[in-house]
């Protein structure tokens, strides 16, 4: 027999260079992130367990360059490396963010401060950051109308709600944009677009980690709690891993440590949450194969459509859970019916006799609870 070409060989081979699926192309060596490191390296920050890699399925990450054990701290980006609000007001932008009227928001102040560090291009101190960022994104709200109608009914709703927000989000800041004219040479109009500001929130909103800031009175009062955290954004999501992943105050570093062990060359994943697909594309823009929270969003017409059309209470069964707030989010996953589905579906199918029965003990116990003054 030909050597090494048993099936003991074979196996060595597999434990030697892991599966292929989870093997890694080494991307270290591109302008980019040779650029990116010694930014990250004047910053005081220098990596010895992960390279950039790219992988078959989910493209861009991280590779292991060692075997990672349960436990083990697998980043540790200092604060010096982060981009969030503070960072803003130290900024050129501090004094027009200080003195406008209402204060705008912490998500408005990121977003502009990304808009214009891009438009700045090579005078920007974060060029190196900003040249790995995608160019584009697939979240729904990027993507055209009509690919946006072949999206699941729900989704699709979602989808649009999402695209309303961003462009209402557009429309309240121009006045404040304009207030920046100072600074450029050229018209705030053709700078602070709506492309560009989509490319901004998409940006934070699918690359931030959570890291809540004090709260200061030149801000709105939603949450400040967005990071910008270069190399380390570049771990991709799965839904089998588990990491701790916070901002230390002792170290003054953002950290993750691993929850499940990782084997040399193999692709450092991280989690972001137990989310189904939907939320996933929604907030993401992908969605993750083999996704144990994956469910199916069942819509009201769905719902009634195999339930008896001679129930003549059917219309005030809709009506209460609505009022409820149990007509939406009513999903059907792996281990079967959600809860909310199934008290939806218990409601609809409740007979005349017991329906009314239901109805007016609820209405004895609203009369008979005591008012209050």
């Amino acid at each position: 027999m030909k050597k090494g070409g048993g099936r003991t060989s074979r196996i060595r081979r597999r434990k030697r260079f892991g599966n292929a699926e989870s093997r890694g192309v080494n991307e270290s060596y591109k302008p980019e992130f040779i650029e990116l490191k010694k930014w990250l390296k004047d910053r005081n920050f220098e990596d010895t367990n992960l390279i950039p890699a790219r992988f078959p399925g989910t493209g861009r990450g991280l590779m292991s360059k060692t075997s990672l054990q349960e436990g083990q701290l697998v980043i540790a980006l200092p604060e010096s490396c982060l981009l969030t609000t503070d960072t803003v007001l130290r900024s050129y932008l501090g004094p027009y963010i200080a003195k406008w009227q209402p204060p705008p928001s912490p998500l408005l102040a990121l977003c502009t401060f990304l808009v214009s560090e891009k438009h700045a291009g090579d005078q920007s101190p974060w060029k190196p950051y900003l040249e790995v960022l995608p160019k584009t994104y697939t979240c729904p709200v990027c993507l055209e109308p009509e690919v946006v109608n072949l999206l699941p009914g729900p989704l699709k709703s979602k989808a649009r709600e999402q695209r309303t927000r961003v462009w209402e989000f557009f429309s309240s800041s121009r006045d404040f944009f304009s207030s920046l004219q100072p600074l450029f040479p050229e018209a705030v109009e053709s700078i602070f677009s709506y492309s560009a500001l989509l490319w901004a929130w998409c940006t934070v909103n699918t690359r931030a980690v959570y890291m809540k800031q004090r709260p200061r009175q030149c801000f709105s009062t939603e949450p400040d709690t967005c990071a910008l955290a270069p190399y380390l954004d570049l771990l991709n999501h799965s839904p089998a891993v588990q990491v701790k992943a916070a901002f230390n105050e002792e170290s003054r570093c953002y950290e993750i440590r691993t929850g499940t062990s990782c084997r040399k060359h193999e692709e450092v994943f991280i989690c972001y949450g137990p989310h189904g697909s939907h939320r996933l594309l929604l907030e993401y823009g992908f969605v993750s194969p083999r996704n144990p929270h994956a469910c199916v969003y069942v819509p009201k017409d769905i719902l009634v459509k195999y339930l008896p059309s001679t129930d003549k209470q059917m219309n005030k069964k809709i009506s209460i859970l609505k009022d409820h707030d149990f007509i939406e989010n009513l999903t059907f996953g792996w281990d079967g019916p959600s809860w909310r589905l199934l008290t939806a579906l218990k409601l609809l199918c409740l007979g005349a006799e017991d329906f009314n029965f239901g109805r007016n003990t609820a209405d004895r116990r609203a009369e008979d609870s005591p008012g209050l003054d």
